[in-house]
C-alpha cells in the first residue's frame, strides 16, 4: 500500500489568501517523491489551523492510521500546522500501538513565500515513514531534516524554520543525502491504556497554571470544583512562592496535581531544596513529579489518563516513566 498521508491543514497547505492545497497538491509540489520507491495514499481529513485541533480529533486520526496499517501501509505521515504539533505528536505517541513509524510534519513558510520549507519537510517525513530504521520509535516529528521523538520535541521559535528542537535530548536522527540516519533509539514507553472517548474527554478538564513573580494564587481558588486535574508550571526545578504551597497541597488532596518546570528544559528536582514551596515540600504535600515532561505534554498525559479512568497510583506510575 505504501505510505498513508493524512492532511490536517496548517501553513504547509496555505497557498496564499484563503486557498488551501489538497494532499494531492502537496505531493505534486515535492520533487523526489517519485524516486522514494513507494506510493503515498492521500487522505484529506480537514483543513484547519492547528489551534482548532483537539485531542478527540487526533485520536480519530490515529484510528484511521491504524486501519491503514492493517491494510498494509508501511508508515504514516500527518501534515498539520506547527502551533500545536508538539502536543498532537505526544497524543499520538501515547496511543500508537504499532511498530510502523507515525511521522508528523508541517511548515513555517507557506508555499507562496520564497524558501517555503513544506516540500522538503514532507519529503523528509515520507523518507522516515518508509524507513525500516524508524520502526519501533513511536510518534516522530520531522522538520528541517531532523528527526525528533514526540516525548521531547518543542516548538522553540515563532517563525524560524528550525523551530523544532528537543532541549533535553537533541534530535534522535537526521535525514542526510536522502538517507534516514537514526543516532539513538529511546526505549518505547507504556502508553495510555484504553481509548479515551469524546464524552470522557469533554468531561475531563485539566488546568495548566504557570507560577509567576509575586503570585497570589487567586486563580487557583475553587479549581477542584471545576477541574479534574491540574498541572503546575513552577519556577526552576519545581518551586513556588511559599504562600502557594498549602494551596497546592490542599488541591492535591482532591485532584491529581502534577509538578513541572516552566523553564522548557530539565527535570523537576526531588531532594535539593527543603524550604516551604520547594520541590521537596511540594512532593511531600502529594504533588506528582512530572520529571522531564514540559507543562504542555504533562497536561496532555494527565487528561488522557483521567479520561480513561486511571487512578492516582496509575497516574503516578505513568509520570514516573519520564523521570
Amino acid at each position: 500500500m505504501g505510505i498513508a498521508l493524512f492532511t490536517l491543514g496548517g501553513t504547509i497547505s496555505v497557498s496564499g489568501g484563503a486557498d488551501r492545497l489538497s494532499g494531492a497538491d502537496l505531493t505534486a509540489a515535492v520533487p523526489g517523491l517519485a524516486e522514494l520507491g513507494t506510493t503515498l495514499e492521500v487522505q484529506d481529513v480537514e483543513a484547519v489551523p492547528s489551534a482548532n485541533l483537539t485531542v478527540a480529533r487526533m485520536l480519530d486520526v490515529v484510528d484511521a492510521a491504524s486501519k491503514a496499517i492493517s491494510g498494509g501501509a508501511t508508515g504514516i505521515v500527518v501534515t498539520q500546522g506547527s502551533d500545536t504539533l508538539e502536543e498532537t505528536a505526544f497524543v499520538v505517541d501515547q496511543v500508537w500501538p504499532h511498530a510502523q513509524p507515525f511521522v508528523l510534519t508541517g511548515a513555517m513558510r507557506n508555499p507562496s513565500l520564497a524558501g517555503a520549507d513544506g516540500p522538503a519537510n514532507l519529503l523528509a517525513a515520507a523518507r522516515v515513514a518508509y524507513s525500516p530504521a524508524a520502526r519501533d520509535l513511536g510518534a516522530l516529528v520531522v522538520f528541517n531534516d531532523e528527526i525528533h521523538a514526540a516525548r521531547w520535541v518543542r516548538k522553540t521559535h515563532s517563525t524560524s524554520t528550525a523551530t523544532f528542537a528537543s532541549p533535553n535530548a537533541g534530535p534522535i536522527g537526521h535525514v542526510v543525502e536522502g538517507q534516514v540516519r537514526i543516532l539513538t533509539r529511546p526505549a518505547r514507553q507504556d502508553g495510555v491504556p484504553g481509548r479515551a472517548e469524546p464524552a470522557d474527554l469533554d468531561a475531563t478538564r485539566v488546568a495548566l497554571y504557570t507560577v509567576t513573580l509575586d503570585d497570589d494564587g487567586l486563580l487557583l481558588e475553587g479549581l477542584a470544583d471545576t477541574h479534574q486535574g491540574l498541572v503546575v508550571a513552577a519556577y526552576g526545578g519545581g518551586h513556588v512562592p511559599s504562600a502557594l504551597a498549602p494551596v497546592l497541597g490542599a488541591l492535591a488532596e482532591r485532584i491529581p496535581v502534577v509538578l513541572t518546570s516552566r523553564t522548557g528544559a530539565g527535570s523537576i528536582l526531588r531532594t535539593t531544596y527543603r524550604s516551604v514551596g520547594s520541590e521537596t515540600d511540594l512532593l511531600g504535600r502529594g504533588l506528582i513529579d512530572g520529571g522531564f515532561l514540559d507543562p504542555y505534554k504533562a497536561r496532555v498525559l494527565l487528561r488522557l489518563l483521567l479520561a480513561t479512568g486511571e487512578g492516582t497510583d496509575e497516574i503516578t506510575a505513568a509520570f514516573a516513566q519520564h523521570h
